[in-house]
């Protein structure tokens, strides 16, 4: 999802030197230019000379706001966050803490947290900004529609589906109203409820959302806008998620046309829908296809982004479940290991990326009875996945399950029970008590429980 940021330019009711002004507009217009290094240099400029007026002077607290987001920009989150705090200091002074200029820095310092991982505090700050617009704005606004789809944003990745789609749905209504159906801002936020539901592993509902935004973006930009690619990526991996094999692939192949026409060849962009596509030939069965592109999307990337990025790592992983599932257990272990080894240096040991090749080097060793060095890998995998993503995640409980399968083939009975039940708690809440893995883990439980002497009647019982 992608969040709007808010860049305040002069306030109406101060009084604006001009070279104060002329150096905002300036850094206003390179900052949306992308041009970063040139705003700075006037946001800069402009502080100069805002730090030497009056105290209740609100164009300091302007200058701050937009610097600091400047740096929020450039991931220079050290920076940014003491000028947040410092404008808002001054804003929640000089106008007061319910103004809306209060809740747009809110809003900022609220994403600058998110991008820090600091999911509490982004919420607290969502909430307040939330309820300012509320109280002072018209109930059909475009800051309260942008507050909404922000605090969903919050939501949807820290996994709180239930609480996302709500506000996503809000932020839609306010913005049907105020642009019609088929504007693009629409389309944005249509594929921002439909990712919540997809991730929420609701398809049928993200699906009709997919299809209207891309009904959108081909009418707003035409058939081969690399926007519209990126709706038939997400279409696409919807459908493989379904099992929709044969609707799947033609989505992918016209992403993956339009980005090589647009791009070229060996850009990245066409090496993750050739990755993709590769995966989806993986679930078929047609392992000759799927290596040719996962080796093809491997080159792309180590040309383009170095032998040592994150998404190189990610080729390595496919490839090696490509030979594991040709019973080529040491190709795929040396790829599993090189991939493990460059994730844990890309992204720190324990980004929630290393849990899944800890997972698959694991498995590996788990098909291959190699037991004592499966055992590891899946607790480690298993305290990243806690801690990444709460204890209540679905991931979490696939951790938890591949652990309860490990003791359970090693005989260990009570360690199986235990994760087994601990992986059901979770899976009931997130999956439902007719999905398959709930089914499937179900049925182990029980298998263990037999073993323990326990009786269950339906193996319901045993989840407290």
């Amino acid at each position: 999802m992608k969040i709007l940021q808010r860049i305040s330019s002069a306030i109406p009711g101060f009084g604006q030197e001009e070279s104060w002004q002329a150096h905002m507009d300036a850094g206003i217009a390179a900052y949306h230019q992308g041009n970063y290094v040139e705003a700075e240099t006037h946001y800069a400029a402009a502080l100069q000379l805002a730090e030497k007026l009056k105290p209740q002077d609100h164009r300091l607290a302007t200058n701050l706001n937009n610097l600091a987001e400047l740096y929020r920009a450039q991931g220079k989150y050290l920076e940014a966050e003491p000028l947040f705090n410092r404008a808002l200091a001054l804003n929640e002074k000089l106008l007061g803490p319910e103004h809306p200029h209060t809740a747009a820095i809110l809003n900022n310092l609220a994403l600058l947290y998110r991008k820090q991982n600091k999911y509490d505090d982004a919420e607290a700050l969502y909430k307040r900004a939330l309820t300012i617009e509320e109280q002072t704005q018209e109930p059909e606004q475009a800051d309260l529609a942008q507050t909404l789809a922000n605090l969903a944003e919050l939501y949807y990745t820290t996994s709180k589906y239930a609480e996302a789609v709500p506000l996503s749905e809000r932020s839609l209504k306010i913005r049907e109203k105020l642009l019609g159906p088929d504007d693009a801002e629409i389309a944005k936020t249509l594929i921002n409820l439909a990712d919540i539901y997809f991730a929420d592993n609701k398809y049928a509902e993200a699906e009709p959302l997919y299809q209207r935004a891309l009904a959108i973006w081909e009418k707003l930009l035409g058939p081969d806008d690399r926007t519209v690619a990126a709706v038939l990526h997400s279409l696409a991996k919807l459908y493989h998620e379904e099992r929709k094999y044969p609707e799947a692939e033609p989505y992918y192949e016209r992403a993956l046309t339009i980005v090589e026409k647009a791009l070229g060849p060996e850009h990245t962009n066409g090496a993750t829908i050739i990755n993709d596509l590769a995966l989806l030939y993986l679930a078929q069965g047609k392992y000759n296809a799927a290596e040719s592109l996962l080796k093809r999307a491997l080159s792309i990337r180590e040309n383009a982004l170095g032998a040592e990025h994150a998404d190189v790592a990610i080729s390595l992983n496919n490839l090696a479940q490509l030979y594991t599932l040709q019973s080529k257990t040491p190709d795929a272990e040396a790829l599993y290991k090189r991939s493990l080894t460059i994730l844990e240096k890309a992204v720190g040991p324990d980004h929630f990326e290393v849990s899944t090749s800890l997972n698959n080097l694991a498995e590996l060793y788990y098909t291959n009875a190699r037991y004592d060095e499966a055992e590891p890998l899946f607790q480690r995998a298993l305290a990243i996945s806690e801690k990444a993503l709460g204890p209540e995640h679905s991931d979490v409980a696939a951790a938890l399950n591949n652990l309860a399968r490990l003791y359970h083939i090693q005989r260990k009975y009570n360690d199986a029970e235990r994760f087994y039940k601990s992986s059901l708690a979770i899976w009931d809440k997130t999956l439902g008590p007719d999905h398959p893995d709930v089914i499937q883990t179900l049925k182990e439980l029980n298998r263990v429980q037999q073993v323990l002497g326990k009786q269950t009647a339906g193996g319901r019982e045993t989840l407290h």
